[in-house]
């Protein structure tokens, strides 16, 4: 019985100690890399993530960002019809091969940068979404900057070679979270062979297959894009979702399109053999009832306003406390929305994540019918009560 106790101790303490040093006995072959979570921005495993250089097409994500960004707000529609300008149709390297004059959706374009990674279709989008080439590369600059991309400046929307047009492994990392949180884009960057028709008469039927080929080394891979250029060199911004976790591997520098791949299988297969997501509250969670006082309904749900997400070590003990703050009673008339209290998770004492609770529905004050017939019927509840006892 000894002899098992001990075996299983050390073998126990192996497994600790593998589990511990496995990222840092991790040796990447490209120059640059970082593993991050998607929904928090932590990193797990970087290397020279800081070191600036030029991303080649993993520019898109940003342009893939922007348009996201203009379909969510509104402002633009994945059916609008986009007319190719002169600028856009001259774009050189991968193209969709658009012509001048020539209508195309902002669906069929957003497969030509997702996809084939076409300069022309990148370009084409950044116009439409800020009117002109120039407006959209300020504005490119502007969200890196409101994202905390601290080592980037955008020259283009397609990430073709030119002077001072930078990044880093890391803030391709945060852009890369930022365009995740887009679940409509996994529809495209996911998508392994599509049909495009281009040609000012639609004549002409391209099938556009995706530069990513780790879509088919692992199913689970979902985007987001590659790059490539002689002096970038191999470049990618990859993802994968498995459960409740989403990890995003960044690689630079790359010296060949198999390193690359290699690397980011790496770094993938290290985050989810080590690390979960766990949503403590989920958005529209419920999470108490509350009474009301004055109103047609007695109990109003109360509900989370917002996701709370941590990632968590594999196996580690989740010490975290959950701390419901909402009033015993409430007074009617209340509108779906109202903030009734908060929901903190703390760990070690420290405030890891916090929400409002709001009020699920709509809940109309009682009239002085309603008020009146309640009131007896309480009446006589409490004296059958009474006489009961």
């Amino acid at each position: 019985m000894f002899k098992k106790t001990v075996i299983v101790f050390i073998l126990s303490v192996f497994l600790f100690f593998n589990t511990c040093i496995c990222a840092s006995a991790m040796t990447l072959k490209s120059e640059c890399a970082v593993l991050v979570d998607a929904k928090t921005g932590k990193v797990l495993f970087s290397q020279n993530e800081n070191k600036v250089s030029p991303p080649a097409s993993v520019t898109k994500v940003m342009t893939m960002l922007l348009v996201m960004k203009a379909v969510d707000e509104g402002k633009i529609t994945l059916d609008d019809e986009v007319t190719i300008s002169e600028y856009a149709s001259k774009m050189g390297g991968t193209q969709l091969f658009i012509e001048p004059g020539e209508k195309i959706t902002v669906r069929d374009l957003l497969y030509g940068v997702s996809v084939e990674s076409a300069n022309d279709a990148a370009t084409a989008l950044g116009e439409y979404v800020a009117g002109s080439n120039d407006a959209f590369v300020a504005m490119m600059n502007e969200e890196a900057k409101q994202l905390g991309m601290k080592n980037t400046v955008f020259k283009n929307a397609n990430g073709l070679p030119e002077n001072g047009h930078v990044t880093t492994a890391y803030d391709i990392a945060l852009m890369s979270c930022e365009l995740a949180k887009y679940d409509q884009i996994f529809q495209f960057t996911k998508t392994w062979m599509v049909d495009v028709k281009v040609g000012v008469n639609d004549e002409i039927t391209r099938t556009l297959a995706n530069t990513n080929k780790l879509l088919v080394k692992d199913k689970a891979i979902d985007g987001l894009k590659t790059g490539y250029t002689t002096e970038a060199m191999h470049c990618i911004s990859a993802t994968k979702k498995q459960g409740d976790l989403r990890l995003i591997a960044v690689i630079m520098r790359a010296r060949s399109a198999d390193e690359r791949s290699s690397d980011v299988l790496s770094l993938l297969n290290y985050g989810f053999a080590n690390y979960e997501g766990k949503y403590y509250v989920k958005k529209g969670d419920k999470v108490a009832d509350v009474n009301v006082a004055r109103g047609q309904i007695t109990i109003v749900e109360a509900v989370a306003d917002n996701d709370i997400y941590d990632i968590i070590t594999k196996g580690a003990k989740d010490n975290a406390e959950i701390k419901v703050d909402v009033p015993q009673k409430i007074n009617a008339p209340i509108k779906a929305g109202d903030v009734l209290g908060t929901i903190t998770i703390i760990k070690d004492g420290i405030e890891m994540g916090k929400c409002n609770i709001t009020a699920k529905t709509d809940i109309e004050k009682t009239n002085v019918f309603m008020h009146i017939g309640r009131s007896i019927k309480n009446f006589f509840k409490v004296n059958t009560v009474k006489k009961t006892s």
